[in-house]
C-alpha cells in the first residue's frame, strides 16, 4: 500500500481522483488484468460508498472525457491522482503515446513541473524493481 492521503480528500475530490483513473484504465482501449488490479487497490484507498464504488466501475465501460475527470480535483487530489494514473499507465509494463499525452495533459491542468511525467515513470520504475527484489527474498528464504 502507498502512504498518502486520499481518503483524508474531500468525498467530492475522492470521487473525482477515482474517474480519472477509470478514464486512464482506458486510454490504450485495453483493460488487463494487472491495471485492474492496480484500478481495485487504488479505489480501495479512495473509501467510496457502494454506490459511488459501482459508478467508477460503470465509468470503466464508458468512462467520462479527461475534462470532466479534471474538473474536480484540487492541487493535493490532482497530483495523488497523476501518481496513481502513472502507476496505472505502468501497470501493464509499458506505457505507450496515448497514455503519456494523457499524463501531461494533467500535469498542465495541474501546472505542475515540464519533467513530472519523467520524473513519475522514473520513480515507478524503481519501485517496480524493488517489488521484484522483494519478491527474489522471498525465493531465497526457503534454502
Amino acid at each position: 500500500m502507498l502512504p498518502d492521503t486520499v481518503h483524508k480528500l474531500p468525498r467530492e475530490e475522492r470521487y473525482a481522483y477515482a474517474r480519472l483513473l477509470a478514464f486512464m484504465a482506458r486510454v490504450d482501449n485495453e483493460l488487463t488484468v494487472d491495471e485492474m488490479a492496480m484500478f481495485e487497490q487504488r479505489l480501495g484507498t479512495a473509501l467510496l460508498s457502494p454506490n459511488q464504488r459501482q459508478m467508477i466501475r460503470s465509468a470503466l465501460k464508458t468512462p467520462p472525457t479527461l475534462e470532466e475527470c479534471l474538473s474536480g480535483l484540487g492541487p493535493e487530489a490532482g497530483r495523488l491522482a497523476l501518481r496513481d494514473a502513472t502507476l496505472m499507465a505502468a501497470a501493464d509494463g509499458t506505457v505507450d503515446e496515448d497514455e503519456r499525452d494523457v499524463l501531461q495533459t494533467i500535469v498542465e491542468h495541474l501546472e505542475l513541473a515540464d519533467d513530472s511525467v519523467e520524473r513519475l515513470l522514473n520513480w515507478t520504475v524503481k519501485g517496480t524493481m524493488w517489488m521484484q527484489e522483494g519478491y527474489d527474498l522471498l525465493n531465497t528464504l526457503a534454502e
